[in-house]
């Protein structure tokens, strides 16, 4: 009899502290599943299914769009694959569907790794290893991308994890997100221009329920706490719910409700810290140059609220 087929997202791994669960992925090295309390914190999918939607998956080496997946580096013109076909970008880098490697598992504690080898669009090579941890105050994911390669690459980072405050729909929540600065796109999910979010539909510094507000949006200008972190939170009308934070290394979150997508339609929120905002490989801005040897880190994580 043949061995049962694997996983479609591969091998399992999972960490457990205390009354939290979690459950990293070999194929993305991404994260399927967050439950704290008995509870899921995070709207993630089976383990017998893909991960659709980019449903807690690494976004790396550049988070969000690249128009026309083409940018310059180094005095180089470079063609990236066109996987966002419809409108023609390519989106979300190029280790989503790639296979990591387990280096650490402990109890509380997993480390996956993975090498970016050079490919077209990318002819540049960076080893990755994520850290995922639980503790008292939540899951933690810790970040680090070097440059192993003999020249100087572009490069930026994020994460798509889906977070639920436990309601039906997100209408029906609270939305509390520190950002001064919304970005604008055009048609196909490309910045068009910036703003501040004060009188608009986009300001949620003092947080309000979500209702009907369609969010697709980049914010920026992220107001921190004296720890340095910056924290988007997520609430049921009994106050409980859910809170993603990121560390100084991601200025810009990503906020998308999911409209269009049948298996996410608003039931959740993705909350994604980014690095840059989308196409900053085209537009510098905020764009990491990381020279022969040279390292990026980043912290964000997740917690119950309330």
């Amino acid at each position: 009899m043949a061995d049962p087929a694997p996983p479609p997202s591969g091998e399992q791994f999972e960490i457990a502290s205390g009354d939290q669960r979690a459950v990293v992925v070999e194929v993305g090295g991404g994260l399927r599943s967050y439950s704290a309390g008995g509870r899921d914190l995070l709207d993630g999918y089976p383990a017998d299914g893909m991960a659709g939607s980019g449903r807690g998956q690494v976004l790396l080496p550049w988070p969000n769009r690249i128009q026309d997946g083409a940018y310059e580096f180094g005095g180089r013109r470079h063609q990236l694959p066109i996987n966002e076909q419809a409108v023609g970008n390519a989106i979300h880098g190029l280790v989503r569907w790639a296979p990591w490697r387990l280096s650490v598992r402990e109890p509380g504690r997993t480390v996956v790794e993975h090498v970016l080898h050079p490919q077209p669009g990318y002819p540049f090579t960076l080893s990755v290893v994520i850290e995922y941890a639980l503790t008292e105050g939540g899951l933690s994911v810790f970040t680090t991308a070097t440059n192993i390669g003999s020249d100087a690459c572009p490069f930026g980072a994020g994460n798509h994890p889906y977070v639920t405050a436990g309601t039906t729909a997100v209408d029906d929540a609270t939305l509390r997100a520190p950002a001064a600065t919304v970005l604008r796109s055009d048609e196909r999910g490309i910045p068009a221009g910036a703003g501040p979010v004060a009188g608009t539909e986009f300001d949620f510094r003092g947080g309000r329920q979500l209702g009907g507000t369609r969010l697709d949006n980049c914010f920026s200008d992220l107001e921190r706490g004296d720890d340095g972190l910056a924290r988007v939170e997520l609430l049921r009308p009994d106050g409980g719910g859910v809170a993603l934070w990121m560390d100084a290394a991601y200025p810009y979150v990503m906020l998308f409700t999911g409209d269009p997508l049948p298996d996410v339609n608003r039931r959740s929120l993705a909350i994604e810290p980014m690095s840059c905002p989308p196409d900053a490989f085209r537009s510098g801005e905020a764009l990491v140059r990381l020279e022969p040897g040279e390292s990026w880190s980043g912290r964000w994580g997740i917690a119950a609220a309330g």
